[in-house]
């Protein structure tokens, strides 16, 4: 760990009015993070999405001590701290617009597992919820997935549970910073977590206090990070309703477990299912499905000659024989080729006749 280049990277995400979505750009203007804080006021002007206000933010910034605090802090607690521009950022993390430019992790855990499965639901959770949460990880353990939650009460938790009982890594979420664990009567469910090879996440700072705005952030790195996201109990209004919506609009595979009309926390999952904002599942088959894992019931058709591919339509074609039934995000990260160029590629490999796009934005190869 370079101890110098991270208090400069934590720096840069303690600077006021400079958030996640502009911090790239401006990296990338300035030559590098240390070059941010060298940089005069005309040049910083002149970055994408920074002004006079915006640069005189940079300029004077000073808290410097704050970021060294939290060096020490990581170094004394083993934790792992992960730049966005870091080989082993988590890339589903990377292709989302907002990505957290830090993250912060305990544990073992992949963040960048081969298939990662994202639950939420209502804190009121009633043992409808509780029974399918069970039911779902268990289902899913010959899938070597990994669960991935908020850490919070009710649906929550009970997915964490199941995973460390059914031997499947999981990951929480936090939203605030790794020096506490929230609520406070999951700090053996989070240290059992960690002890089975799964973690605990934030894009926090130490001595952030899980405040009612840092809620949202965290509920979009949840969406942003897994393949499909299950929405298992939740009343009309709510968290998991804001993720859901938040995994939509990241292009991620949206579940939902139906309930009784009636029943106050099954409003909200049959109103996803109603809206067509998430699929419909009862079974952990029916997720199976939807993400394309079952290779076996798909019938192949004869491949079509390669002549007309490209160098560079080969070399994904390969990819994903190589990997049957690969995600895109994986396919992004192997070919390490932009996500906008690479999904131009395959729609002209599928109209080809050479690949085939599976439920979950996976391909295989006909």
């Amino acid at each position: 760990m370079n101890e110098e280049n991270l208090k400069y990277q934590i720096a840069l995400t303690l600077i006021p009015n400079i958030g996640d979505k502009l911090i790239p750009g401006l990296i990338s203007y300035c030559g590098g993070v240390e070059g941010v804080f060298k940089a005069g006021k005309s040049k910083l002007m002149k970055a994408p999405g920074i002004g006079e206000k915006k640069a005189d933010s940079i300029l004077g910034f000073d808290d410097f001590a704050k970021a060294e605090k939290e060096v020490a802090f990581i170094k004394k607690h083993k934790i792992k701290p992960t730049f966005y521009l870091d080989k082993d950022y988590p890339l589903r993390l990377k292709n989302i617009p907002d990505a957290p430019i830090m993250i912060y992790s305990l544990g073992k855990a992949d963040l960048n597992h081969d298939k990662i499965i994202g639950i939420v639901g209502t804190r009121k959770a009633t043992k409808y919820g509780e029974a399918f949460c069970d039911e779902l990880v268990e289902g899913l353990k010959p899938y070597n997935c990994l669960i991935l939650s908020g850490l919070a009460y009710g649906i929550d938790s009970y997915a964490h549970k199941a995973a460390v009982k059914h031997k499947l890594p999981t990951v929480g979420v936090l939203a605030h910073g790794l020096d506490r664990i929230y609520p406070a009567a999951h700090t053996n469910l989070a240290r059992d977590m960690v002890k089975a090879g799964g973690g605990l996440l934030t894009d926090n700072l130490s001595e952030t206090i899980p405040g009612r705005e840092n809620f949202p952030k965290r509920n979009r790195i949840v969406a942003g990070l897994c393949d499909a996201l299950v929405v298992v109990e939740t009343p009309q209004k709510g968290g998991s309703m804001i993720t859901a919506d938040i995994a939509n609009s990241y292009n991620r595979e949206v579940m939902a477990y139906p309930g009784r009309v009636k029943d106050e926390t099954s409003k909200g999952t049959n109103s996803l299912i109603k809206t067509n904002r998430a699929h419909m599942i009862e079974h952990v088959d029916d997720l199976v499905y939807l993400m394309g894992w079952d290779l076996k019931k798909i019938t192949k058709t004869p491949q079509k000659s390669l002549a007309e591919l490209t160098g560079t339509e080969k070399q994904l074609l390969e990819i994903i024989q190589q990997n049957e039934g690969i995600a895109l995000d994986e396919i992004v990260m192997k070919a390490k080729i932009p996500l906008s160029k690479i999904s131009l590629m395959l729609l002209d490999m599928e109209f080809k006749g050479v690949i085939k796009s599976l439920p979950g934005k996976a391909y295989m190869v006909l």
